[in-house]
C-alpha cells in the first residue's frame, strides 16, 4: 500500500502502540509505510505530532491512520483533533475495564519506574543473561537450573529462540549445538544426558539450511547442501531415539516456536 503512513504515538516508548498496531496491520494485506513517535507526553509535544501527521495527510492524500495510547486527556485530545483516523488503545480497552472492575486504573504515563524495581523484570535480566552465557553450548555449568535447553544442527534458530523466551518470558533457555561428532558417537552431549527432560529441538529444511549457512560460509562444506541433509537428518533420528520433541523452524515465526516450547516445557508460565 505505498502512499499511505501509519503512526504510533505513545507517551511512554510506542512499543505497546505499535505491537498492537502491527498485529492488527497484518491482518491485511498491505505495506505502509510506520512511523513511532514516543515520549509524546506534552502539549507541545503534541502539537509537532499533529503538524507531522497533517503534513503527511496533505502530501498523500489520504488520512493516515494514528494508534495512540496516551493517558493525559489534553495530549489525547490534540492528537485526536489531528486529520487522521486515530484508534486509541486506552479509551478502546481501558475505559471498558473500569466499568466492569468497578475501580479506576493508575492513569500514570509511562510506568518504567514500577517496572524496573519489580521482580519479574529481574528475573528477566537474569533469565538474558543466562541465556547469554548459554549460547551455543559455550558452557554447560548450572545448565541444572535452565528451564529449557534446545538442541539441533547449527543455524536452526536456537539462539534467536533462547533470547526471546529470555526477554518476553523469563525463560532461562540454553542452547546446545548437535554436530558431527555427536551423531558418530550416536547419542547425545555427555552434559546434556542428566537434562534429558528439559531438551527441546530445532530443526529446519535443508535446503534453508544451506541456504543461511552460505550467507555464513559460503562455499564450505558446512554450508553444501549434502552435508545440510545429513546433519538435519542425523539430528532428527537422534532427538527421535532419545524421545526429545522438536519442530521445524523453517516456516515458523519465534513467537509461535517458543509458544509451543512454554506449552511443552513450561506450561506454567502460560498462567501468570
Amino acid at each position: 500500500m505505498p502512499n499511505r503512513s501509519v503512526f504510533f504515538v505513545s507517551d511512554g516508548t510506542g512499543i505497546t502502540a505499535e505491537t498492537f498496531g502491527n498485529s492488527i496491520l497484518n491482518q491485511f494485506a498491505a505495506r505502509p509505510r510506520h512511523v513511532r513517535r514516543p515520549f509524546i507526553d506534552t502539549a507541545d509535544k503534541a502539537h509537532q505530532v499533529v503538524r507531522e501527521i497533517d503534513a503527511t495527510a496533505e502530501r498523500e492524500g489520504k488520512r493516515p491512520i494514528v494508534f495512540i495510547t496516551l493517558i493525559d486527556p489534553e495530549v489525547r485530545d490534540i492528537v485526536t483533533a489531528s486529520r487522521a483516523l486515530v484508534l486509541d488503545m486506552f479509551q478502546t480497552f481501558v475505559e471498558p475495564l473500569e466499568a466492569e472492575f468497578g475501580i479506576k486504573s493508575n492513569h500514570r504515563v509511562g510506568r518504567f519506574d514500577d517496572v524496573a524495581k519489580s521482580q519479574e523484570y529481574t528475573d528477566r535480566i537474569e533469565a538474558i543473561n543466562f541465556s547469554l552465557a548459554h549460547d551455543d553450548g559455550q558452557s554447560s555449568k548450572n545448565l541444572a537450573l535452565a528451564d529449557v535447553v534446545l538442541v539441533g544442527v547449527s543455524r536452526s534458530g536456537k539462539t534467536p529462540t533462547s533470547l526471546y523466551l529470555a526477554m518476553q518470558h523469563g525463560i532461562k533457555a540454553a542452547n546446545y549445538p548437535l554436530i558431527p561428532e555427536d551423531f558418530e558417537r550416536g547419542h547425545l552431549p555427555s552434559a546434556l544426558l542428566p537434562h534429558k527432560k528439559k531438551c527441546f529441538g530445532l530443526t529446519i529444511a535443508p535446503e534453508r539450511l544451506a541456504e543461511i549457512r552460505h550467507e555464513r560460509r559460503p562455499h564450505s562444506k558446512y554450508a553444501a547442501l549434502e552435508n545440510c541433509r545429513y546433519e538435519v537428518a542425523a539430528a532428527e533420528s537422534m532427538m527421535g531415539r532419545e524421545g526429545i520433541a522438536w519442530l521445524s523452524s523453517t516456516h515458523k515465526s519465534i513467537e509461535e516456536i517458543a509458544t509451543t516450547i512454554l506449552r511443552d516445557i513450561r506450561p506454567d508460565r502460560l498462567i501468570y
